[in-house]
């Protein structure tokens, strides 16, 4: 036979009904909600309801007690419409409760991040997302090798979005539930947006923004894409897109090419003829009669006037396209210039 008597409600509210199997077991069962959802009003049947947020977990208070004379083997079960992973109350075998003892212990629900956002929250078989659930402890105890369901709770388990913009509001406001709800519809709408303000600076950088946005900033600064760019070659060109055609047709402007290419270190506090990436003029003498030159602008032989060489010092593990570094070097140069590429390995230290 099931008995109903009341118990004290530690929050000042409507008692609610607790139950309790008349039995050879005098085990009580009572439970205190840690985080409780202070804007929704007891059911027909007294039951409160724990407030839970995606991601932060929420957890309920049990006490056991035993009024009995004699120690009592116990197991306590929590059944309800949600995930198994979603609580972490498991109990392996029977524990016993000495006469006259006390036993608390904490059951925690937690719900994923992501609990709205994915796409198992709806189903077929239930078309609107269930934010109110219903949660059932049950208390079993034996005693002469009797084993007998003795006592047991139910509450609501109410699963609400974290919001925040019901925190500008008055606490008044704060406290109604629909309200809270209602807001977190244009929180989730909005707040990607404003997000995405906040750090516009971040998709306009081509070193940080997305790789969709790759094509749109290259076209903003008329750079042309190659596919012999791996992503981060190509998010360095870009950023030095400007600074490439300022400085284009002279020795820093392809030095500074080269390096966004290659990698090579730009050594600027280095002699030409140490650097990694050198490029220097030939300064070989025109043909000369004594001490006579034939001519300034005529060259008979050894000099070539307007003429260079590239200079690329790699260790043996680099690699380099020699094709891609002549295309640059011819973009690069004026027109009118010649060059010799040299490309020289030393063993790595």
């Amino acid at each position: 036979m099931i008995s109903e008597y009341i118990s004290k409600d530690i929050f000042g509210r409507k008692p609610r009904k607790m139950n309790e199997i008349n039995s050879f077991a005098a085990l009580s069962l009572e439970i205190t909600p840690q985080q409780l959802l202070e804007s929704v009003l007891p059911s027909e049947d007294n039951y409160f309801s724990l407030l839970v947020y995606p991601g932060i977990p929420s957890e309920i208070l049990v006490k056991l007690t035993n009024d009995s004379d004699r120690p009592l083997k116990w197991k306590l079960e929590v059944e309800g419409e949600f995930p198994p992973n979603c609580c972490d109350w498991y109990q392996e075998k029977d524990e016993i409760i000495e006469p006259e003892q006390r036993i608390t212990k904490i059951i925690s629900f937690r719900f994923p991040t992501n609990f709205f956002e994915n796409k198992f929250a709806l189903n077929y078989k239930q078309p609107q997302l269930k934010l109110d659930r219903e949660v059932k402890i049950l208390v079993h105890a034996e005693s002469t090798k009797k084993k007998q369901l003795v006592a047991y709770e139910a509450f609501n388990l109410a699963i609400r979005p974290n919001g925040k913009y019901i925190n500008l509001l008055p606490s008044f406001y704060q406290e109604t539930d629909f309200l809270n709800r209602f807001l977190a519809i244009f929180e989730q709408t909005f707040d990607p947006a404003v997000q995405t303000l906040e750090t516009l600076w971040a998709y306009l950088d081509p070193l940080t923004a997305p790789e969709i946005m790759l094509p749109f900033l290259a076209k903003w600064v008329a750079w042309e894409m190659d596919d012999r760019w791996d992503k981060k070659q190509q998010r360095r060109f870009i950023r030095n897109a400007t600074t490439l055609y300022r400085w284009r047709g002279t020795r820093f402007g392809l030095r500074f090419y080269l390096h966004l290419c290659t990698g090579l270190p730009l050594d600027e506090d280095l002699p030409e003829s140490e650097k990694h990436i050198s490029i220097e003029e030939d300064s070989s003498k025109s043909f000369i009669l004594g001490s006579t030159a034939l001519g300034q602008e005529i060259t008979l032989g050894g000099g070539r006037p307007y003429h260079f060489i590239v200079r690329l010092r790699l260790k043996e593990s680099e690699k380099v396209d020699e094709k891609l570094i002549r295309e640059i070097i011819e973009k690069e140069k004026p027109p009118f210039c010649t060059y010799d590429l040299k490309l020289i390995y030393s063993q790595s230290s």
